[in-house]
């Protein structure tokens, strides 16, 4: 019998000692080996817009120099060329492309050709060349006949021992191909102006009555030689007319 009860005791001693405490808990499972994504999406570049368009009109007005005038300027002119302006400015080309070119006036008309001259680049109306007279050695037909746009040139006025208007600074040839000067019976000096003789016509370059090439000029005051009765002179614009 105490046998029996000393056996019992150890198998009670020893359950006890298994059961102690709570059993051990499982092990945590390891962070993942890899990085957690970003929760802001990275945004695609945005590309730097490019200009889209011609350039901006420009204009600069100058003091001319003698050695820029060594043909259509000379000693008795009725206006000296201290009193005259170089204008560097954009004008529009028969290519459809902005060009830049230059004219000579006096200085009292420098603010009406850049008015002017601004409207028709932003109008996109074409011009075939502008140069100075002098790259023509200030031959006004040479001038004409390369359809080159001018302004000053010390001459007299066609046909007359008057000054031109073009000898006091006061006037621009715009296009004289396409706008030629025509005589009260119809003709033209310039063979390669003859189908532009009448008015209106159409045409790259044309300036008919009443279009806005004129009234541009009419606001600054300046007349149009399409207006002339008898002789017509369609390329020339002038300060008062003449």
């Amino acid at each position: 019998m105490k046998r029996v009860a000393a056996m019992a005791l150890v198998v009670f001693v020893g359950s006890v000692s298994c059961g102690a405490g709570e059993p051990a808990a499982a092990p945590a499972p390891s962070a993942p080996d890899y990085e957690t994504p970003s929760s802001s999406t990275p945004r695609p570049a945005t590309a730097t817009p490019s200009p889209s368009g011609p350039p901006e009109f420009t204009s600069k007005v100058s003091r001319v120099s003698r050695d820029r005038l060594p043909h259509s300027w000379q000693p008795g002119c009725p206006v000296h060329y201290r009193d005259l302006r170089l204008i560097t400015l954009s004008y529009w080309g028969f290519d459809d492309k902005p060009h830049t070119g230059e004219l000579v006036v006096r200085k009292t008309v420098t603010d009406d050709i850049e008015k002017v001259f601004r409207k028709l680049y932003d109008w996109r109306w074409p011009i075939r060349q502008m140069k100075l007279v002098d790259a023509y050695k200030a031959d006004d037909y040479d001038s004409i006949d390369a359809d080159n746009t001018s302004a000053f040139n010390c001459r007299r006025a066609t046909g007359s021992s008057n000054w031109s208007n073009h000898a006091y600074g006061e006037a621009i040839d715009i296009n004289p191909r396409e706008n030629p000067y025509v005589t009260a019976s119809g003709s033209t000096a310039h063979k390669n102006a003859e189908k532009f003789t009448e008015r209106p016509t159409k045409g790259k370059g044309v300036i008919n009555p009443g279009d806005k090439v004129v009234k541009a000029f009419a606001q600054v005051g300046w007349e149009w030689g399409g207006y002339w009765s008898g002789t017509k002179d369609y390329q020339h614009f002038s300060k008062g007319g003449g």
